[in-house]
């Protein structure tokens, strides 16, 4: 599992400031509690100060220390129990005023034995979301909110599916497993269609499920991408390029948006080309969305690029009518059955 940089430090960021807050609540705890009942701060520094004298009394006598960690204990037991009187008196409980690490883990690290601690992993997933909120409508765009009912379920002529057939069990029930399975084994997905079939939704479920089980998601728009290449190829000095081309490279899953709508150059073709092959050689799941077939891609791209996409890619066309429009013209939900119209609907590949 990779992680992305730019979100992470923003993780740490975030679990440094919750760790400090908790630090200083119970800095203030302690205040209140010690100058409502003095006795309760004596009693913290005897605790405090009571082992080291002790042992330190009975190594320097060269003496079998155990009788003197013996009453030590006892006394100790004696302290305890009074304190814990004193903090049910002021309505606390007794661990109120101990620095206890909110993670019993890593002890409030972020870190276990080298690896990233679940805490913080938790910080992480929620800061990633966070970031691909700005693009995606994550709180909205489900596997569960995707409804089936804006496609027509009557069958065109010369089609052995209706849309609605096609969708589900083609198109929907591969994201679903795709998202469910992510992690087991790379795997990539082309989306292609005409606009408005709910690329962009079924794109943003994936991104939802897959970072919140902590793998590190980049979904960006194909033109945005390559102009960070660019950047970072002709301005050696734009370290921000450099490390947004870092993270659509290395990132668990990337999602490149809107394939075909930018300005396609020679360096364009050569940036996507290195960006599939080499995730693929990395073992780097991909999923590209695109208004363009397969044969579109071949020919504004290469036969090459077009080839490594139908060999290492799941090809997931989208059909149906365009539901953004569908949506103005009923705006209380799908149409009845009977208003369904096949002929307007995008050509099947």
């Amino acid at each position: 599992m990779a992680y992305d940089g730019k979100i992470l430090r923003r993780a740490q960021q975030r679990f440094e400031e919750d760790r400090q807050a908790r630090e200083e609540a119970l800095r203030r705890r302690r205040e209140s509690a010690f100058a409502r009942c003095p006795r309760l701060e004596q009693i913290d520094g005897e605790l405090r100060a009571t082992a080291g004298r002790v042992i330190a009394a009975a190594l320097r006598r060269g003496t079998d220390p155990r009788p003197a960690v013996e009453a030590l204990r006892r006394e100790n037991l004696a302290l305890q129990e009074e304190r814990r009187r004193l903090l049910a008196d002021l309505g606390l409980e007794e661990d109120a005023l101990n620095d206890v690490p909110a993670c019993p883990v890593c002890g409030d690290t972020g870190y276990d034995q080298g690896r990233v601690c679940r805490c913080l992993r938790a910080y992480y997933v929620r800061e990633q979301q966070r970031e691909l909120s700005r693009m995606l409508d994550l709180g909205g765009q489900s596997f569960d909110s995707f409804d089936l009912g804006w496609y027509s379920s009557r069958r065109a002529p010369g089609q052995r599916k209706s849309a609605r057939e096609h969708m589900e069990e083609t198109v929907y029930n591969s994201c679903a497993e795709y998202a469910s399975q992510f992690g087991r084994r790379p795997a990539n997905l082309l989306l292609f269609g005409a606009p408005g079939l709910g690329k962009t939704h079924l794109s943003a479920a994936i991104a939802r499920e897959v970072s919140g089980r902590g793998y590190s998601v980049v979904y960006d728009t194909a033109a945005h991408v390559f102009d960070r290449f660019e950047s970072q190829k002709f301005n050696r000095e734009d370290d921000a390029a450099a490390a947004d081309v870092e993270r659509v490279m290395q990132c668990d899953l990337l999602i490149l948006d809107d394939l075909g709508t930018e300005m396609t150059t020679a360096f364009v073709q050569s940036a996507l080309y290195q960006i599939v092959n080499t995730r693929l050689m990395d073992r780097r799941s991909t999923i590209i969305s695109t208004n363009l077939t397969p044969d579109r891609i071949a020919q504004r791209y290469s036969p090459q690029l077009s080839s490594r996409l139908e060999g290492s890619y799941q090809l997931l066309p989208f059909v149906g009518e365009d539901i953004r429009q569908l949506k103005r013209r009923y705006p209380g939900g799908p149409p009845p059955e009977e208003e369904g119209d096949p002929a307007g609907e995008a050509p099947w590949p």
